[in-house]
C-alpha cells in the first residue's frame, strides 16, 4: 500500500489529505487560532464545584470552561497537586524527576469531587477532547506525553504495550525494555510504532519526553492561573509522528516556509525519509492537481456511491449516526440474493470504514446492513468489519450484528466531526435552496455506467439534465470521450429540458430504459 500526505496551507488553516492508493482516507484542518488541542496542558483553576455530577468546572480563560470528572483525576492526582505547590512555593526547586518525590495517598475509585478539589483550587489539566456544540473542552488531571514510540505518565509505576501489538513475544520484549530504561515513578506506555524497534531508538524517545517533562514542571512554577503550559505539536508532526513508514511514498507541501519545516520534521523521525518530502509549485491547486477536491465532493455527501453501483446514505443526528446500506441497481435472481447481498456488505464496510475515518465520526454510529439469513455470512460481515478498521487510531468497539441486522459501532469523539458542504445552488431552479454539486451526481452515475457497460452490449445513450450535458461535453478530452475511450463502445451525451437537475437515465440504440 502507498501512502501520500499532501498539505496545503492558506491564511486561516493548514489542510492535511492522507491518501492510500490514492484513496482519500484522512482529512484534518488544523486552524491557526484554534485555542485548544487534544494534548495541551494549562495551569487550570476550579471555578464551580458540581457535586452532583461528581464533577467541576475548570476555568481556562475562554468563554467554555473545562469539564473535569472525578474519574479523570487520576489515582494520584494528590501527589500531582503537592508536586505543583512545592514548585510554586520554591522557585529554586529543579529536581523534576520524582526519584526522591514522596508521594500522597491515591485517591479513592468511588470517591467524591468534593473530597479532592475545592472552588479556587489551581490543578494542572490536559485536554482529551475539543470543545464540541455547545459544551466545553473534556480535561483529565492524569498528565500524558506522546512521543514516537512511548507516552511518558508521570506519577504512575504502571508499563503496558499496546494491544494492537500481536506477536506475544514482542510485546514481553517490549514490556522487559521499558521496564529497564523507564525512570521512577513514571510509567511508560509501549505505542504500536515501537513493534521491532531497538532499545536505544526507545531510551533516545524516552529522553526527549523526559525533556518536555522538565520544561513543563519549569513552567509549573510561574504560569498564571488559565494559562497554556504546554502545546503539542502541530498537527504535521502528529500525523508524521504517528504514521511514518515505509509504506509512505510522498509527501508533498505547496508552501515554501511550511515545506522547509516539515522537512526537517521528517528528517529527525526518519532521515532516510526526507528525500520524499516534495515542494508543489504547478498552475492548478495541489488540491486539485492530486483530485482530492473531487474524493470530498464525492466523498461528504449525505448519499456516498461505491465502485459496485451501491451506496450508503448517512444521516447525522444529535443523539447517533445511522448508515444505510443500499443496493442501488444491482439485480440478482432469487438463486442468489444472499450471495449478492453479502457482496455489496463487504464492499459497504469497507468504504464505512474509510467514511468514519474520513469524516472523523464519533460517538455512537448504527449501521443497517441488507438483510442476510444465514449466520456463517453474518459472521464473515462482522469480521470484514472490524479488520477494515483495524488501523483506526481512534478506540472503537463494534457489536455483532443484532437480530434485525444492524451493526452498532462506538467510537472515540475527540474533536468536532468534518463536515463539509457538497451543495450548490440549484441553477435549473426546480428546487428550492440547494442541491447536490454535479461532481457528486457524476460519482453515482460512473458507478451506474460501469455496471450498464459490463452487463449490455451496443451503444448507450445517457440523458440528463442540459446544465449536467454540458458539464460531460465540455473539455478535451471531455469526460463523454474519456468514457468512449474507457468502454470502447459509443455513448450519447443526450440533454433533456424536462429532467430535474440530478435526475438521470441510460437507454439503449432502440431508446429502451436500461435498468439492471
Amino acid at each position: 500500500m502507498a501512502i501520500d500526505l499532501i498539505i496545503r496551507s492558506n491564511p486561516a488553516a493548514i489542510d492535511f489529505a492522507l491518501l492510500k492508493d490514492g484513496i482519500l482516507t484522512e482529512l484534518h484542518r488544523e486552524k491557526t487560532e484554534t485555542k485548544f488541542n487534544v494534548g495541551d496542558i494549562f495551569m487550570g483553576k476550579v471555578s464551580k464545584i458540581m457535586p452532583g455530577l461528581n464533577a467541576t468546572f475548570v476555568h481556562l480563560r475562554t468563554k467554555k470552561d473545562g469539564f473535569l470528572h472525578y474519574h479523570d483525576l487520576g489515582p494520584n492526582v494528590r501527589s500531582l497537586l503537592k508536586y505543583v505547590k512545592q514548585l510554586r512555593s520554591n522557585h529554586k526547586k529543579n529536581d523534576y524527576l520524582l526519584k526522591h518525590f514522596k508521594f500522597e495517598a491515591p485517591i479513592k475509585k468511588d470517591g467524591s469531587i468534593t473530597q479532592v478539589l475545592h472552588q479556587g483550587r489551581i490543578i494542572p489539566v490536559q485536554i482529551v477532547k475539543e470543545p464540541i456544540s455547545t459544551k466545553g473542552p473534556r480535561l483529565t488531571s492524569e498528565l500524558s506525553l506522546a512521543g514516537r514510540y512511548l507516552v511518558l505518565v508521570p506519577f504512575t509505576d504502571n508499563v503496558f504495550v499496546s494491544t494492537k501489538i500481536d506477536d506475544k513475544q514482542e510485546r514481553q520484549r517490549l514490556l522487559r525494555l521499558a521496564e529497564s530504561i523507564r525512570p521512577k515513578h513514571f510509567g511508560l506506555i509501549v505505542r504500536t510504532a515501537a513493534e521491532g524497534i531497538k532499545v536505544a531508538e526507545l531510551h533516545k524517545d524516552l529522553q526527549n519526553l523526559i525533556e518536555r517533562w522538565k520544561h513543563i514542571s519549569a513552567q509549573f512554577k510561574t504560569v498564571k492561573p488559565g494559562y497554556r503550559v504546554y502545546g503539542e505539536a502541530g498537527k504535521a508532526v502528529l500525523l508524521l509522528r504517528d504514521l511514518l513508514n515505509d509504506q509512505f511514498r510522498s509527501i508533498v507541501v505547496d508552501e515554501k516556509e511550511l515545506y522547509l519545516q516539515v522537512k526537517e520534521i521528517v528528517r529527525d523521525l526518519d532521515p532516510d525519509k526526507e528525500k520524499i518530502v516534495k515542494f508543489y509549485s504547478g498552475s492548478l491547486p495541489v488540491f486539485e492537481h492530486y483530485g482530492i477536491e473531487k474524493q470530498i465532493k464525492t466523498g461528504f455527501g449525505k448519499t456516498v456511491g461505491m465502485k459496485n453501483g451501491a451506496y450508503l446514505i448517512i444521516e447525522h443526528t444529535e443523539a447517533m449516526h445511522v448508515i444505510d446500506v443500499n443496493s442501488g441497481n444491482i439485480s440478482s435472481d432469487a438463486g442468489n440474493q444472499e450471495e449478492t447481498a453479502l457482496k455489496v456488505n463487504l464492499e459497504a464496510a469497507k468504504e464505512i470504514a474509510r467514511q468514519l475515518r474520513l469524516r472523523d465520526m464519533g460517538g455512537l454510529i448504527i449501521v443497517d446492513f441488507i438483510d442476510m439469513r444465514k449466520q456463517e455470512n453474518k459472521r464473515k460481515l462482522y469480521e470484514f468489519l472490524k479488520d477494515q478498521m483495524k488501523d483506526d487510531r481512534a478506540k472503537h468497539k463494534i457489536l455483532p450484528p443484532s437480530k434485525f441486522g444492524l451493526i452498532q459501532i462506538t467510537r472515540q469523539r475527540v474533536r468536532p466531526e468534518n463536515k463539509i458542504d457538497t451543495t450548490e445552488a440549484d441553477p435549473g431552479k426546480v428546487f428550492e435552496g440547494k442541491v447536490e454539486a454535479p461532481i457528486t451526481l457524476i460519482s453515482h452515475l460512473e458507478n451506474r455506467l460501469n455496471e450498464i457497460m459490463k452487463n449490455t452490449k451496443g451503444r448507450i445513450i445517457l440523458a440528463v439534465h442540459p446544465f449536467v450535458a454540458a458539464y460531460l461535453k465540455k473539455g478535451l478530452p471531455s469526460w463523454q470521450w474519456r468514457k468512449i475511450w474507457q468502454y470502447k463502445r459509443w455513448l450519447t451525451v443526450q440533454p433533456r429540458h424536462g429532467f430535474r437537475y440530478l435526475e438521470y437515465k441510460f437507454f439503449d440504440r432502440d431508446g429502451n430504459e436500461v435498468e439492471l
